[in-house]
């Protein structure tokens, strides 16, 4: 069973690694999450300082993690096939609803005599997310500013707050 540091001391020989317990080993001085051990060479690659697991370089974890969070969304933008055409998702989020919105959407639609998968394809709208919001459950489905002003057209309704 590992022990925690108190924080006493650098390196020394045989002595027992502070994160994992190993016994008479070899130790090093290591910061992991932010606390000084002294630790065997297995666990040495744990040091939040290692340079070792950048490639060399002193970039901080933050640093790396905002990276890696860039290249992913890089890597979204390049595959726009799954996206909807001529969508901006930056500035097609959902916008604040009337509080029965669900309630008009689904009066309205049945008003009017369509079914979800006629008024989904009269609108050009996933016929999903058409549910999602007579279901009230619109921001958990993420369905986007564009599919409500597609069904307010087709609707002649107000579903928006302004």
């Amino acid at each position: 069973m590992a022990k925690y540091s108190t924080g006493s001391g650098g390196g020394s020989s045989g002595g027992s690694c502070e994160l994992c317990g190993e016994s008479n080993v070899e130790l090093q001085t290591a910061t992991v999450a932010g606390a000084e051990l002294n630790v065997c060479a297995d666990c040495v690659e744990h040091d939040d300082t290692d340079t070792r697991a950048t490639g060399g370089d002193d970039r901080s974890r933050a640093e790396r993690a905002a990276r890696n969070t860039a290249k992913i969304h890089d890597a979204a933008a390049a595959d726009a096939e799954h996206w909807e055409d001529g969508a901006d998702y930056d500035d097609d989020q959902l916008p604040y609803l009337v509080s029965d919105y669900a309630d008009q959407l689904t009066e309205a639609r049945q008003d009017a005599g369509y079914q979800l998968a006629g008024l989904a394809e009269e609108a050009e709208v996933e016929e999903a997310d058409l549910l999602a919001l007579e279901q009230g459950r619109a921001t958990q489905a993420g369905v986007g500013g564009s599919t409500v002003a597609a069904l307010e057209r087709a609707l002649g309704v107000d579903l928006v707050d302004e």
